[in-house]
């Protein structure tokens, strides 16, 4: 609880996974990928209760031995390879006593610490905000990428009047989602169903810790973090 607000927290975990199989239970420096969140938000000075949303038994298991419960299993259609990431959520809000916050913890994201978990609460709450979602600062600038035309010809991503190339140091800082800590008003993401939009607030973590993993390189640079944080 934060300044009079219930938190609830949920990581969602579906299986079936094509990219890398068995990913939220695969071993991490030692431990269940999973883990790795369920500590991090079982030590938040904030989080009131902490839930799992998933279809597969095994990760519900696991998740169990480190701490963390399935109130309830998720349904095959909230966990198909085209399932929106809010639909989840949604669900989810549906099946537990109403909060005042909501906390999603995506289990690909081994490197995010409390301090970023509460950080991201502290600054939606301190800022009165709806929602504020993790970030972090790109080394590539949108201003130097291109499509490619079907003539072969290069198109500015971001169109400008002057196309010469100029200084990394002149050009905007600019920020990614990390997919590390999204926090939100419950009742607000119950009316608009997204976490993002034109009053979302940003907390930008360091890259260090903002590894989100979705291929086997993202996993191995994982383990080789963990190993010698």
């Amino acid at each position: 609880m934060i300044h009079g607000k219930s938190v609830l927290a949920i990581i969602p975990a579906r299986g079936g996974s094509k990219g890398i199989p068995g990913k939220n239970t695969i071993d991490v420096a030692g431990k269940p990928l999973i883990a790795w969140t369920i500590e991090a938000a079982k030590a938040s000075k904030y989080i009131d209760r902490l839930i799992l949303s998933s279809d597969d038994d095994q990760i519900i298991n696991v998740a169990a031995q480190w701490g963390c419960e399935s109130p309830f299993k998720r349904p095959d259609e909230l966990s198909q390879d085209d399932t929106p990431g809010i639909a989840p959520v949604l669900h989810a809000l549906s099946m537990v006593p109403i909060f005042d916050f909501i906390v999603l913890l995506q289990p690909t994201s081994p490197l995010r610490r409390t301090i970023d978990i509460d950080g991201c609460i502290e600054r939606c709450i301190t800022q009165q905000a709806n929602c504020c979602v993790s970030v972090t600062q790109q080394d590539k600038s949108p201003f130097w990428m291109y499509y490619i035309a079907p003539d072969g010809l290069l198109e500015p991503v971001v169109p400008t009047h002057d196309q010469v190339a100029v200084r990394r140091q002149d050009l905007p800082v600019v920020y990614a989602l990390n997919g590390a800590v999204y926090v939100a008003c419950c009742e607000w993401l119950l009316a608009t169903k997204s976490f993002l939009s034109k009053e979302t607030i940003a907390y930008p973590m360091p890259k260090e810790y903002s590894v989100d993993i979705d291929s086997w390189m993202d996993l191995q640079l994982a383990r080789l973090l963990l190993k010698v944080t």
